[in-house]
């Protein structure tokens, strides 16, 4: 009750958002191909109504800062219109240790070239302490260079029963804090860890309550940052939907959502009509409500 009533406080409008947007992986790419296959993959994105665009993967020697300038660069030529969303605090990092530069410098040539905002959806917490807190460090240096040079970012936990809530509290502190300083960040998700092998070792999927307290409790702490999703990637539309009431104001990606949880643009404004409110396509941050 209380996550609802903060976010009745910011949306008193009754509107919950989506986006219709697209996640492409870079790795496929080689010197054979050029940037063929990321064209047509966001034409694909285009065609079905997508206006932003994700492009991540693996960095590796081939994908240097000079390819990523390149492709930037070429598809905003293309596709003037497409928002690119783009890499990850690690990608980044990653490009600025191979390239010898800080990573404010990084950012900026990555902005220069049309990079437009950076997803925050490699925040996960490590359970070692030590790499918990160097893994935070550089995840909040990465979007605070964003945020300094005029660029907005989205923030992420990704969590699981590995961590305790301990982790959790401070991983939100080290967001608002960073919110406070630089009003950044566009949005923040709590996404449930879903475990790929990884229950050999004693972590559990987060159950559906677990995740709806972690995502009242993160609509609370973080009363700074306007938006908070309800995630359809790792919930499905039931879950999704109640968690419309326990603060979430966005319910994410149509064309992000997979396998079992995936869901048509009907599905999700059919969902939010449901739970009481009025469904609205928006674009990467928030910005631009389109009617439809």
């Amino acid at each position: 009750m209380e996550a609802d009533a903060v976010r009745r406080r910011l949306h008193p409008e009754g509107v919950v958002s989506y986006v219709i947007d697209g996640r492409i992986d870079y790795t496929q790419t080689s010197n054979d191909t050029g940037f063929e296959h990321i064209y047509e993959n966001i034409s694909e994105i285009v065609a079905k109504g997508g206006t932003g665009v994700m492009l991540q993967g693996e960095i590796t020697p081939f994908h240097t800062i000079a390819w990523f300038d390149g492709v930037f660069r070429s598809v905003k030529e293309r596709f003037p219109a497409v928002w690119l969303h783009c890499l990850s605090a690690n990608e980044v990092l990653a490009i600025a240790q191979q390239s010898g530069l800080a990573i404010r410098d990084t950012v900026a040539r990555l902005r220069d070239a049309g990079l437009d905002s950076i997803p925050g959806d490699d925040a996960g917490i490590p359970e070692d302490a030590v790499q918990r807190q160097r893994k935070t460090d550089n995840w909040i240096e990465v979007h605070r260079a964003a945020h300094e040079l005029g660029m907005q970012t989205t923030a992420t936990m990704t969590f699981s029963a590995g961590q305790s809530f301990e982790h959790r509290v401070n991983h939100l502190e080290s967001i608002r804090r960073l919110q406070e300083e630089t009003q950044g960040f566009a949005s923040f998700t709590p996404v449930s860890f879903i475990p790929n092998g990884a229950a050999k070792k004693g972590i559990e999927e987060a159950t559906a309550v677990e995740y709806l307290k972690t995502l009242a409790i993160s609509r609370m702490y973080l009363d700074n940052i306007v938006n908070v999703q309800s995630n359809l990637e790792t919930q499905g539309l039931k879950v999704l939907q109640v968690g419309l009431r326990f603060g979430g104001n966005d319910v994410g990606s149509v064309l992000l959502a997979k396998a079992a949880n995936a869901a048509t643009e009907e599905q999700l404004r059919q969902v939010i009509r449901d739970a009481g409110f009025k469904p609205v396509q928006r674009d990467t941050l928030y910005r631009t409500m389109f009617l439809n």
